[in-house]
């Protein structure tokens, strides 16, 4: 517990990790801005009818939790690789190896304190996205009604429970890639590639890449077989894993991802 303390306090220091979850309200506010002044000046009965859909609740908890998760699952990735980056080009994981902390042990901690950090930042996007939705309602003239309705209300434990090991899978990938490459930049690069690049092969190989890591993420929190919430890369179109089989992929692919980043550590030259 000591070490991951240690790292918890490291990454709220780190620039890192705020530019990422200011990045990721900033742009969520953007779309509701986007969305009200849209539906202010439109013209069309049913389109702008459509459109106050976004801030009438309940549906605005599914509308912030789908939003979060499409921007936050690539944040979260870069997150990641910044965080496992770091570790190396700052010279922080030489100087914990010098003082005697086991490679794999200290690479795990520093991966889940990053991934809790991940899992906190979706939570606060969400309240600062459903405030926005609220006000977007009242500057819509749109009821708030349906702000307290339990069954919303009742169901959003589990979906954040389902985002959470998304969202936490995304953040422990990018640290892996990271990891193999030494660099913040590389990894940061590679795993924007490979989210873009698994979206895109989803179209063509749907059967294949439901089972790789974005677009099973993007399953997990289909819950009942409704439409992806967006955590992945390219599950929304075409097959998707069932929600529950997609549990087991994310966690196969966690642990993979873990396995390789204290593998790859413990192999490393560690010097200069």
């Amino acid at each position: 517990m000591r070490l991951f303390r240690s790292n918890l306090r490291k990454l709220v220091r780190r620039p890192a990790t705020w530019v990422t979850f200011l990045l990721l309200v900033g742009l969520l506010l953007l779309v509701f801005v986007a969305v009200v002044a849209a539906t202010a000046q439109e013209t069309d009965a049913a389109a702008a009818l459509a459109a106050r859909l976004v801030v009438t609740f309940p549906q605005a908890y599914t509308f912030v939790l789908s939003m979060v998760l499409g921007i936050g699952g690539l944040l979260a990735v870069t997150y990641g690789g910044a965080v496992s980056g770091s570790e190396w080009s700052w010279g922080t994981l030489k100087a914990a190896v010098a003082r005697g902390e086991g490679r794999a042990r200290y690479v795990t901690l520093a991966c889940a304190a990053a991934m809790l950090f991940a899992v906190i930042g979706l939570v606060a996007a969400f309240v600062i996205g459903v405030a926005a939705a609220a006000v977007g309602a009242l500057v819509l003239d749109v009821s708030l009604s349906g702000l307290g309705d339990a069954d919303a209300l009742g169901g959003l434990p589990e979906q954040f429970g389902r985002a959470s090991l998304a969202i936490s899978m995304n953040t422990a990938l990018g640290f892996a890639i990271a990891t193999i490459a030494r660099s913040q930049l590389a990894g940061i690069g590679v795993g924007i590639g490979v989210y873009f690049a698994e979206g895109i092969a989803g179209i063509f190989l749907p059967e294949v890449i439901k089972w790789f890591p974005f677009s099973a993420a993007s399953a997990v929190v289909a819950v009942g077989g409704d439409v992806s919430f967006g955590g992945g890369g390219g599950a929304a179109v075409g097959a998707s894993l069932d929600p529950d089989v997609a549990i087991l992929v994310v966690l196969a692919w966690l642990a993979a991802a873990l396995g390789v980043s204290a593998l790859v550590t413990e192999r490393a030259e560690i010097g200069g």
